[in-house]
């Protein structure tokens, strides 16, 4: 017997939807987190502002070191969102701006150049590096769990929007974790190689100690 395809979109369609019970789950902010993510607000007390998040229209602050502003869409932020399972950032990176070699947790992240030039990156598992120079309207996808980076090779100001399939991807950047804490610098120098000399340096800079 022939299924035809309308039918089958709508079985596939049923088959996935992992909300059936329930049309969108708000996050209350004064309820206990859980592994799961937020509780879900009395659907009586939600508006429809839950669903609108305007930050990402105000530029970020570049005034740092990376010279990076980044403006967060995730659901500490935005309720609405609370167990669709996405998110998005604003980036905007000043002239020279880096984004420094970090990995997200469980994450895959689609970036969308809107303005300026940047070059963009990640390094897979078996260390094959994957660079781009990306132009207004590119889009390069950054596959979860890998190092990756970008950097303003432009002589004006870029600006980055960048989705993830996760609500709240958060970051670890290489840098701060081998050099923002008390993790030992003889330690440090064994596992990676690097003179004691250069990880105190480093130490000094980014706040570590030990």
């Amino acid at each position: 017997m022939m299924i035809s395809p309308i039918f089958f979109i709508f079985f596939v369609t049923l088959s996935s939807c992992y909300a059936a019970v329930q049309d969108f789950c708000v996050a209350d902010y004064t309820a206990p987190q859980g592994p799961a993510g937020y509780s879900c607000k009395n659907p009586a007390a939600v508006t429809v502002d839950d669903f609108v998040y305007s930050a990402l229209g105000v530029p970020g602050n570049t005034s740092n070191s990376n010279k990076l502003g980044v403006t967060a869409a995730f659901d500490s932020q935005f309720p609405g969102l609370n167990g669709l399972g996405l998110s998005m950032v604003r980036v905007d990176m000043a002239v020279g701006g880096v984004g420094p070699l970090h990995i997200h947790r469980g994450a895959s992240e689609l970036i969308l150049l809107v303005q300026g030039t940047i070059k963009a990156g990640f390094i897979a598992s078996d260390n094959t590096v994957y660079i781009q120079t990306l132009k207004q309207g590119d889009l390069m996808i950054l596959p979860q769990g890998l190092l990756h980076f970008q950097k303003n090779i432009g002589d004006t100001p870029a600006l980055i929007f960048a989705s993830f399939d996760s609500p709240n991807p958060s970051v670890q950047i290489l840098e701060l974790a081998l050099f923002q804490n008390d993790l030992p610098t003889e330690l440090i120098s064994e596992v990676t190689f690097i003179d004691t000399a250069e990880i105190k340096k480093l130490k000094g800079l980014f706040g570590g100690t030990n």
